[in-house]
C-alpha cells in the first residue's frame, strides 16, 4: 500500500512539474521569439538568417522582374531543407548550401554562401 501512495505522489509532482515548465517555456519563447535549433538543417538556416544578406546580380534581375519576392526568399530560408549532400560544408572561409523548399507544386533550389560575416544568395531556380 506504501508503494502506491508514494507511486501517487511522485506522478502527482511530475504532473505538476510538466504544467509548469511547459507554461514557462511557452512564454519565454513567445516573449522573446527564441527558437530551440538542435537539428543540423535549423541551425544551419537560422545562422544564415541571422546575418545580412547580399544578392547575386542573377537574384536581382530575379527581384526587379518580380519572378522573386520576399515572401518566397522567406519560405526558402524558414521552411527549406538544406542539402547537406551536395552542400559545401567545409570550403573556407565561405560555405556553400543548397537550399530546396517547395513552392507550390514546384521545387525551388537556392544557393547560398554563407561567410563569417555575411550571407551572399548566388542563385535561385523556381
Amino acid at each position: 500500500m506504501a508503494f502506491f501512495k508514494r507511486l501517487g505522489f511522485y506522478l502527482i509532482g511530475l504532473s505538476i512539474g510538466i504544467v509548469f515548465l511547459t507554461i514557462f517555456l511557452k512564454n519565454k519563447s513567445e516573449e522573446r521569439g527564441v527558437e530551440f535549433c538542435y537539428f543540423p538543417n535549423c541551425r544551419t538556416l537560422q545562422d544564415i538568417r541571422s546575418k545580412p544578406m547580399n544578392y547575386s546580380d542573377d537574384v536581382k534581375a530575379l527581384l526587379n522582374n518580380q519572378q522573386l519576392d520576399s515572401t518566397k526568399m522567406a519560405h526558402f530560408l524558414h521552411e527549406g531543407d538544406v542539402d547537406f549532400k551536395n552542400s559545401d560544408t567545409e570550403s573556407k572561409p565561405c560555405k556553400t548550401y543548397i537550399i530546396k523548399a517547395g513552392i507550390g507544386e514546384k521545387t525551388g533550389i537556392m544557393t547560398v554562401k554563407n561567410c563569417t560575416d555575411s550571407v551572399l544568395i548566388e542563385k535561385v531556380e523556381l
